[in-house]
């Protein structure tokens, strides 16, 4: 079955950077255009980046652009967000999901969601 596996969130302070990796299988993985949202406590599920099957395009929530970058690698069926100079409202459960429908910003857009992985930035 297909799994999505995220990691690498954990507790960090303001300004610094992390990466987040999510690792795909039972799927054509570099059939998929592939996005990261999060979802904070009391707000609704928030999309952050999208990325382009073949990683030729990339777009972002207006929230993070600047400060986050997504990549993927095919070959590794992998997809990062890297994010950089951290903030106290950046802390949520972050999720990638694998995109079947037509609009990049949209949770229904996206047929498959990993389990999600915690960011805590500490100010």
């Amino acid at each position: 079955q297909v799994q999505l596996v995220e990691s690498g969130g954990r507790l960090v302070q303001a300004g610094v950077s992390l990466t987040l990796s999510c690792a795909a299988s039972g799927l054509a993985f570099g059939d998929y255009d592939m996005g990261w949202f999060r979802h904070a406590p009391g707000k609704e599920r928030e999309f952050i980046a999208a990325i382009s099957w073949s990683g030729g395009f990339t777009y972002y929530a207006d929230s993070v652009k600047c400060r986050f970058t997504i990549s993927r690698d095919n070959a590794k069926n992998t997809v990062y967000l890297q994010m950089n100079s951290l903030k106290a409202e950046d802390t949520a459960v972050y999720y990638c999901a694998a995109r079947s429908g037509i609009a990049y910003e949209s949770v229904e857009s996206y047929k498959y969601w990993g389990q999600g992985t915690q960011v805590t930035v500490s100010s």
